[in-house]
């Protein structure tokens, strides 16, 4: 996964997965029963539609071993291991399937055959495709314009995802030194006023914009007369570094950018989908969960004295404070002197049934009821205390901004960023949650539904 959403290599590398194994499949049935039986399975009984159902739960199976994510291909023992085990819970999923739905069998045989063939490809294929993200001539290459922090960011964010496609040539700056100072590995090609020649002596594909527009300094009519002869890419650093991780850098925004690059006006009719939509899944997660609810709430009353549920109160759309209810995972006393603290992953106040439930997430199905009465989403940034809120809102600009939009469930930032209990935390929190509140559609609480559902089965990442 980039940050934005799913990138066009990730699709490319998902095609290519599924090729590789509806081909394997196919091939070891060719192997296993000759031509003449092969083209009987294929043909006859149904045998290309039990190949597709094969591939699906394969590639689902990658998806949530993280097997889509390019720094899992840097190591090549972890890749390996990886797939093995996707591999085999993939097949082991399958032979239970066939075994509730006979039709859809596709031969022992088949199966064995199959799997050495898939993983010998699969590994080849990755390693390959490791070679070539990271092979320093492959790839869009960048020109920074500018020395300041903005283009320091986004030079260490192109260099920390590599997956992303994109190579630095350098840096044009008339402040060499600052650059240099900050970042001893960079390369400076020259000032300002050399930009065109540095453009096309170094086959630049694409300039990225890391200085505010300054009389004498920012090289207007060089970059106009680039960008109207379309020669090179020219974009804004802020553009560019959201595009990259997923993230709108808070010291980058401009309100101006803002609001010319944010989304399309949402309308009525979408809204309504969207409400009823998740409204609908919240009822359906709320019957699904039942039974383990009703054990949670039996194991929270035997292992501490207290409720079962607690309600606590958080900011809501537009500032609306509502009232959260969750299954009880802390002690009565948690905060006895009416103080708000924040909460940490190893919290002491926490009770033995209280980290296990926190752990898997249960202590969240409650809010499904939320959800049904309006006050939150499946999707979107969570809910925070009026305390911290107000707080936060003093010392973090934009920070009120995120309650432009419904809280979630879960969220783009509790998938991308680790449990968080700081101020400097909320802020990163926040950089994820505008991303999500400019960028949100359907599509992207899809992914993000999808990420959330992986990181609870693995028990990682964020809250």
């Amino acid at each position: 996964m980039n940050g934005n959403r799913f990138s066009l290599r990730t699709i490319g590398l998902l095609l290519a997965d599924a090729s590789i194994i509806y081909g394997g499949i196919v091939l070891a049935t060719y192997i296993r029963v000759g031509f003449s039986g092969a083209d009987f399975e294929l043909n006859e009984r149904d045998g290309w539609a039990k190949v597709t159902f094969a591939t699906f739960v394969c590639l689902l199976i990658l998806y949530f071993y993280d097997l889509y994510d390019y720094t899992v291909m840097s190591n090549r023992r972890e890749l390996l291991l990886r797939l093995v085990q996707a591999l085999g819970i993939a097949w082991a999923l399958l032979a239970f399937v066939f075994y509730i739905f006979p039709p859809l069998f596709i031969g022992r045989g088949i199966s064995i055959i199959s799997i050495p063939i898939v993983l010998v490809l699969l590994l080849f294929w990755r390693i390959v495709i490791h070679y070539l993200t990271g092979h320093p001539e492959i790839g869009e290459k960048i020109l920074i314009v500018g020395a300041g922090q903005a283009g320091i960011d986004t030079a260490e964010a192109v260099w920390e995802r590599r997956d992303a496609g994109y190579r630095i040539v350098g840096f044009v700056t008339d402040d060499e030194e600052t650059v240099r100072n900050k970042l001893a590995q960079v390369r400076i090609l020259g000032e300002t006023t050399e930009l065109e020649e540095i453009v096309k002596g170094g086959g630049v594909d694409r300039i990225v914009i890391a200085v505010r527009e300054r009389r004498g300094a920012f090289p207007t009519e060089a970059l106009l007369r680039m960008s109207l002869a379309g020669d090179v890419s020219i974009e804004e650093c802020t553009s560019f570094f959201e595009r990259v991780t997923g993230q709108v850098h808070l010291d980058m925004l401009r309100p101006s950018w803002l609001i010319f690059a944010g989304r399309g006006r949402d309308t009525r009719l979408k809204t309504v989908f969207r409400e009823t939509l998740h409204r609908l899944l919240a009822v359906i997660g709320l019957i699904l969960s039942l039974p383990i609810a009703v054990v949670t709430a039996i194991l929270i009353k035997l292992d501490s004295k207290g409720p079962i549920f607690y309600k606590q109160e958080r900011v809501g759309k537009n500032g609306k404070i509502f009232e959260v209810v969750k299954f009880r995972s802390m002690r009565t006393d948690a905060e006895k002197d009416g103080v708000p603290i924040w909460a940490t992953t190893e919290d002491d106040r926490t009770t033995r049934v209280g980290k296990v439930i926190r752990k898997i997430r249960v202590d969240e199905i409650p809010q499904f009821w939320n959800i049904i009465k309006g006050e939150m989403m499946f999707v979107g940034p969570r809910p925070e205390r009026p305390h911290f809120v107000s707080q936060l809102a003093q010392e973090i600009h934009f920070y009120e901004h995120r309650h432009l939009v419904a809280p979630g469930l879960t969220g783009w930032a509790q998938i991308k960023y680790p449990y968080g209990a700081s101020v400097e935390d909320a802020r990163q929190k926040l950089q994820y949650d505008l991303y999500y509140i400019k960028n949100q559609s359907l599509p992207l609480d899809v992914v993000i539904v999808f990420e959330t559902v992986k990181t609870v089965l693995f028990s990682k990442g964020a809250r």
